[in-house]
């Protein structure tokens, strides 16, 4: 289930931002106690931001929100996804079905947007997601000491 962030998901939160295995290939993850004196009560609250709920507890993030500062032009302005799962929720399919969701609430939301997704061409199991949502490469450039990736997904338009 997609759901608006609550106060009860903070500790999540922490857990996944402050988890290296989580951002092995975003840049490392930043200290715990850090991250815990900086966190809202309610983190993550704005449109576009959804807290992904597995049997009442919180498993993971979506994200959508512009591409703003962009390394790669074709990004540029586009509705940017992004996602988190907790390492205990990877494997089983629900970044595929909690991403595609978001997509087709931003769908509706926004008719005829193109969506665009940045990863590390080494994240093997986002590769994988980009390909299966209907991504395709437009870029790639270094950063953080690894060839990143960028896909566009094209917006999907209904048949006549």
């Amino acid at each position: 289930m997609l759901r608006e962030a609550e106060a009860r998901d903070r500790t999540a939160f922490v857990d996944l931002l402050a988890s290296p295995e989580v951002h092995a290939y975003l840049g490392g993850a930043r200290p715990r106690d850090e991250v815990e004196r900086e966190m809202p009560a309610v983190p993550g609250r704005w449109v576009g931001s959804f807290v992904v709920e597995l049997d009442g507890v919180m498993i993971g993030q979506v994200l959508l929100r512009r591409a703003s500062n962009h390394r790669v032009p074709a990004a540029e302005g586009k509705a940017d996804l992004g996602y988190l799962f907790l390492p205990a929720a990877w494997g089983a399919g629900y970044a595929t079905e909690a991403c595609a969701a978001a997509l087709d609430w931003l769908g509706r939301a926004l008719p005829g947007e193109a969506v665009v997704l940045t990863t590390q061409s080494a994240n093997t199991g986002s590769m994988r997601l980009a390909a299966k949502l209907g991504f395709s490469e437009v870029a790639r450039f270094h950063a953080w000491d690894a060839e990143q990736w960028v896909g566009l997904r094209q917006p999907v338009t209904a048949a006549p």
